[in-house]
């Protein structure tokens, strides 16, 4: 199967699941498949857009529910929720709206905010900015990104097999590195992030 084929296949799917979690590399993906007409480029930011809010709401909503016992049980994001326990008190308004952009606090700093007493009433309609910014930012930039260096790529077809094997193996191994880390995190209560 072609590379264009599983994009416009799962292009979509992995744009949700990627804004969800922490997307910036599915997002500059989608950009630069967006650039090349595999997929829609409003469509990619609406998305984008879409899971980023539903996915900070879902994390504000366990901090709310769930942070002190989480905290207690995983040491290490209680020590990557300190900084943002302290920016709430001073910066509220500019935490919640920018936290998306904050490399390591993007999962953990909507559930500390959940934990502290900003409202719910206050978090959404910030977080809803905060996503509005960041998806076209960031797909943008995959969308430059992917014209910027188009006239490098001119036969893509040529490539595809070899982008897809290393696509492939580099996404294997970030799992698998990934998922060793949080593995010895909880085994030791280690500190998973910057």
């Amino acid at each position: 199967m072609a590379i264009a084929e599983l994009v416009h296949q799962y292009g979509y799917l992995a744009v949700i699941i990627g804004s969800l979690l922490e997307g910036e590399t599915v997002l500059l993906l989608a950009g630069i498949a967006a650039n090349r007409d595999y997929l829609s480029f409003w469509a990619v930011v609406l998305l984008a857009f879409c899971g980023g809010t539903v996915g900070d709401q879902v994390l504000f909503q366990l901090g709310r529910r769930y942070g002190a016992n989480l905290l207690r049980r995983f040491p290490g994001i209680a020590q990557r929720a300190k900084p943002i326990r302290r920016m709430i008190e001073r910066h509220q308004i500019k935490l919640i709206v920018g936290v998306r952009f904050m490399y390591g606090l993007r999962l953990v700093g909507p559930f500390a905010i959940g934990m502290s007493d900003v409202p719910l009433g206050r978090f959404a309609p910030l977080n809803a900015l905060g996503a509005a910014l960041w998806a076209p930012l960031v797909v943008g930039t995959g969308y430059v990104f992917g014209e910027s260096v188009s006239w490098l790529v001119q036969d893509l077809g040529m490539y595809e097999a070899i982008a897809l094997g290393v696509f492939l193996a580099l996404g294997g191994a970030a799992v698998y590195f990934v998922r060793r880390r949080q593995r010895r995190a909880r085994r030791y209560g280690l500190r998973t992030g910057p």
